[in-house]
């Protein structure tokens, strides 16, 4: 395939996909970027100020690794450095989507993490989802929040902001998006439900070594137990006690 066929190609994947978040309900008026990996020196990403619902492949920017415009009429996104930040720290990534899918964002905007191992398949998938503390978008303080999270996970929740995945390709990059979204409506519904059954520690080890030889090999990162998640649970047992509490007073 010659150099103008890839990069048309990539154009119409990244229109393609970015109809997609929107469909879906991922991306509202001008928000997320998408972007794919050209070769080692440029890449291929959405511009500011466009509904990704409504992209032509024409609208795409062609940026150096250092951010700097190479081709193209439109700006570059603001949020170029968590792009340009995630290539450069893991040369497996070649296409990456921002978003803000309303359930996993919402976790996010509760300073939740998406860590429990409830469903085999996102564990063997995705390994577990962490969030990153609060950082502006567009400046430094985000791409330092991210930074020690990249090297062992797939996708990230970013504290009152959204969500990025990244992947071998861009579809792959699409789908974990579709994962993590679908996996935060079950947490939450299992949360409402108040009967959560995380899987069991040998459960998860057995799933981990799945992980393992679907990666090829790549180290799986275990999931682990975290505090935002039991302070999710504490929070719901308390909202419930304090309704029965203030329905027996009635």
């Amino acid at each position: 395939m010659t150099a103008m066929a890839s990069d048309r190609r990539h154009r119409i994947a990244i229109v393609q996909y970015g109809r997609l978040l929107h469909e879906n309900g991922y991306v509202a008026a001008t928000d997320g970027n998408l972007s794919v990996r050209l070769d080692e020196t440029r890449l291929l990403v959405t511009p500011t100020c466009i509904s990704k619902g409504r992209m032509n492949a024409s609208d795409m920017v062609i940026v150096d690794m250092e951010g700097k415009r190479l081709a193209g009429k439109r700006r570059v996104s603001s949020e170029i450095g968590m792009h340009l930040l995630i290539y450069r720290m893991r040369p497996d990534v070649h296409g990456i989507v921002h978003a803000h899918p309303p359930t996993a964002t919402g976790f996010a905007a509760s300073g939740f993490d998406l860590n429990r191992p409830l469903v085999c398949e996102v564990v063997v998938g995705l390994g577990s989802i962490p969030l990153a503390r609060y950082g502006t978008p567009g400046t430094p303080e985000l791409t330092d929040a991210l930074e020690p999270l990249i090297p062992a996970h797939d996708a990230i929740l970013m504290a009152n902001h959204g969500v990025v995945t990244f992947g071998s390709s861009l579809e792959g990059a699409y789908m974990k998006m579709e994962t993590v979204e679908h996996f935060a409506k079950i947490a939450l519904v299992t949360h409402l439900l108040g009967n959560e059954q995380p899987l069991g520690e040998k459960e998860v080890e057995k799933l981990h070594e799945v992980r393992h030889r679907y990666n090829g090999g790549a180290i799986a990162t275990p999931t682990r137990r975290p505090a935002a998640a039991d302070n999710l649970q504490c929070a719901l047992q308390s909202d419930g006690e304090s309704k029965e509490t203030a329905g027996s007073r009635r």
